[in-house]
């Protein structure tokens, strides 16, 4: 049909589509939930956008009702991914972990205004969430990722202000009020900034409703003011201590844009992180190493020194890669230092056996214990191999065969009478490395990501 003589009903359409376009750009990084005011919005748009198309007058025309149910199928489909993004099962468990994160704060609020000191329950609390938040899958999508980031960022922040005023009551406190008459000017600054300091960290956790951001800026920015104002010219000691407040209040400063940061920026993209590149790129000459081995013809031996040695090149280069305090990174850098390790374990143990098959004299007097142990290498040298190449699924029937080999090899060293010394350590490193394998298998499989 000529576009210049096309229905006006069609073209309303048309332009309806384009907004619920507009609106779609929003609704695929909404890492909300269905409470927030911005769901809310969202929705009532795309609403809005559906009873414009049911007013659309159609005449009854052919091609009006087709572009009219097309335009219908296309906003419902934006307003069921709204709502998928924000009731998702791990956008809910984020939630969930921090609520738990808003109850420890909650419960431990008096510490925070630097009367007290943080309780070791409360450290290992932190903890405990920073590690839950690392593991809750995001499948890749914007909005999970934005909402973990976010969440994980929030509980650093506590972290790292709770960090701080330990070390700051540690390493600098307040002048006498007698050294000079701006001293006591500045203690009370020093009061006011551990008020905001309570307030922040309640706000972070979203559990003070008469604090904001703004607000808060406005007041820790008016305490620098008020120090500028005092005159400590000629009094070294106390313009040191003025300095000390201030690097105080600017360290709280930099937690106030946090929000805006993580849902505005791409930090959440971890995949653009340049640590995270780094690890990547060692896990891929480590996978290259790896591979190298299945097409390897002579005795380990002949290539020992030099794949070990490239290897534990590759573990120092990990260890040089800055994680900063972001767990994710943190665990991305374990993981590879454990597929590392892992292989150079296998060459160990490679190597090992074949050095007891070609002096098969020196066996000749072993005990059958400590022989029974060395089968057992053996096989868990095969079962390693084929963990190291399993690229797989926990559903697999291969996953499960090579679990259950495994756990077979930890019951025939159960088995194994380790009375003597020798026969005791080997047993020993055995189980660990049964366990060491078996671990390994189940983290290749969990399908964590960062």
């Amino acid at each position: 049909m000529d576009m210049g003589n096309q229905h006006a009903s069609v073209t309303a359409l048309q332009e309806i589509q384009k907004k619920v376009k507009e609106i779609e750009q929003q609704v695929v990084t909404f890492s909300g939930l269905k409470s927030d005011p911005t769901y809310k919005k969202l929705e009532k748009d795309l609403t809005k956008q559906l009873f414009e198309i049911e007013s659309i007058e159609t005449e009854g025309k052919g091609n009006i009702l087709q572009a009219q149910k097309k335009a219908t199928e296309e906003t419902e489909r934006v307003l069921k991914e709204l709502e998928q993004n924000a009731t998702h099962p791990c956008r809910l468990e984020i939630e969930k972990i921090f609520s738990e994160t808003q109850s420890l704060v909650a419960l431990h609020t008096t510490q925070f205004s630097g009367e007290g000191q943080r309780t070791d329950e409360f450290e290992e609390g932190i903890q405990n969430i920073l590690k839950r938040l690392t593991q809750v899958k995001t499948e890749g999508k914007i909005p999970l990722r934005k909402a973990r980031y976010r969440t994980l960022t929030k509980v650093l922040a506590i972290q790292e202000i709770l960090e701080s005023s330990s070390k700051q009551q540690v390493l600098s406190l307040p002048l006498s009020a007698e050294a000079h008459p701006t001293v006591s000017k500045i203690n009370s600054i020093m009061c006011d900034v551990n008020k905001a300091r309570c307030s922040l960290i309640a706000l972070l956790a979203g559990v003070n409703d008469n604090e904001t951001y703004r607000h808060l800026s406005c007041t820790l920015t008016g305490l620098i003011a008020n120090l500028d104002a005092l005159d400590v010219s000629g009094h070294t000691d106390i313009r040191e201590y003025r300095k000390e407040v201030v690097k105080e209040i600017n360290s709280l400063l930099k937690y106030l844009d946090l929000e805006d940061e993580a849902e505005l920026g791409s930090a959440y993209d971890l995949g653009q992180n340049q640590s995270i590149v780094k690890i990547e790129e060692i896990r891929k000459e480590a996978a290259k190493i790896k591979n190298s081995l299945l097409e390897v013809q002579q005795h380990m031996s002949d290539i020992y020194m030099g794949t070990k040695s490239e290897l534990q090149g590759l573990i120092a280069s990990l260890d040089e890669v800055s994680v900063g305090r972001n767990p994710c990174i943190r665990e991305a850098r374990r993981r590879a230092v454990v597929e590392v390790q892992t292989v150079i374990t296998y060459i160990d143990l490679k190597e090992a056996l074949e050095k007891r098959q070609s002096l098969p004299e020196h066996t000749v007097s072993e005990p059958p214990c400590y022989i029974a142990v060395w089968t057992v290498f053996g096989h868990l040298s095969e079962l390693q191999k084929e963990v190291l190449f399993f690229d797989g699924k926990r559903a697999d029937k291969n996953y499960m065969r090579l679990e259950e080999f495994i756990t077979k090899q930890l019951l025939a060293l159960d088995a194994i009478d380790s009375q003597d010394g020798r026969t005791k350590a080997a047993r020993k490193q055995a189980v660990k490395l049964a366990n060491n394998i078996l671990g390994y298998l189940d983290m290749k499989t969990d399908e964590w990501e960062y």
